[in-house]
């Protein structure tokens, strides 16, 4: 029987024996032969995460995002401006919606509270690792509530409610990297699925912008939602 590739994980936590629990937990994983792990590093730290990251290009980091004096945020935001495939899971004892809508919005593939990291972590990284969101209910509330709250407040997409409903004239494409966007994926990722260079995607993503009259990809991602557009 072959054995399974080994999924690359850092850990980014500022609390010592919580990463150890983690990699004691990803460990038994692979003594069952769950998932099959590599710990490539873990670290308490945005610095120091940033450097490993950019080093050794881990698939999966599992990330807290309240660092001493640091945010997490930082780490999503660096990944973000780095088009990186590293997919983020955050783990955190933060429970409120602004915060896990920031952080999704900012690219994080899930969100697990703490206190439910052993019932969850498996099933968490085995859904970002096959390219798809891993939100609870608990955390899907927060987040959904939080959208909601941002969907009311996007006074440049109110001027557009009267609009007779239409597709803006997207091209085929653009609704393919669209129905991506709204998957999560990074713009990496896309081009990945599409056989197209990152430069093509940014250059589509800039045309949905400039059709929906939006300013970023949360925005864009609104729009679709709210005019059924994918």
């Amino acid at each position: 029987m072959l054995k399974k590739h080994a999924i690359s994980v850092m850990i980014v936590d500022d609390n010592y024996e919580f990463r150890n629990n983690i990699k004691t937990l990803l460990q038994l994983y692979n003594q069952n032969n769950l998932l099959n792990f590599k710990i490539i590093s873990d670290t308490d730290s945005i610095a120091k995460g940033k450097s490993i990251i950019e080093k050794y290009q881990p698939q999966i980091l599992l990330l807290d995002l309240e660092l001493q004096q640091e945010s997490g945020l930082d780490i999503l935001k660096y990944l973000l401006n780095n088009n990186s495939q590293t997919k983020t899971l955050i783990l955190s004892a933060h429970e409120e919606e602004e915060i896990i809508f920031q952080a999704m919005s900012l690219g994080a593939k899930g969100y697990i509270f703490k206190p439910n990291v052993v019932s969850q972590l498996l099933e968490a990284i085995n859904t970002i690792i096959n390219s798809k969101i891993y939100l609870p209910p608990e955390a899907a509330t927060g987040f959904f509530m939080s959208f909601n709250h941002h969907l009311s407040n996007f006074s440049e997409l109110e001027a557009l409610e009267n609009h007779p409903k239409n597709d803006y004239h997207l091209t085929h494409r653009e609704k393919d990297v669209l129905g991506y966007l709204i998957q999560g994926l990074s713009n990496e990722e896309i081009a990945q699925e599409l056989y197209v260079t990152i430069a093509t995607v940014k250059a589509h993503l800039g045309s949905i912008f400039a059709k929906f009259c939006v300013k970023n990809r949360t925005q864009a991602i609104v729009m679709a939602l709210k005019k059924n557009i994918v």
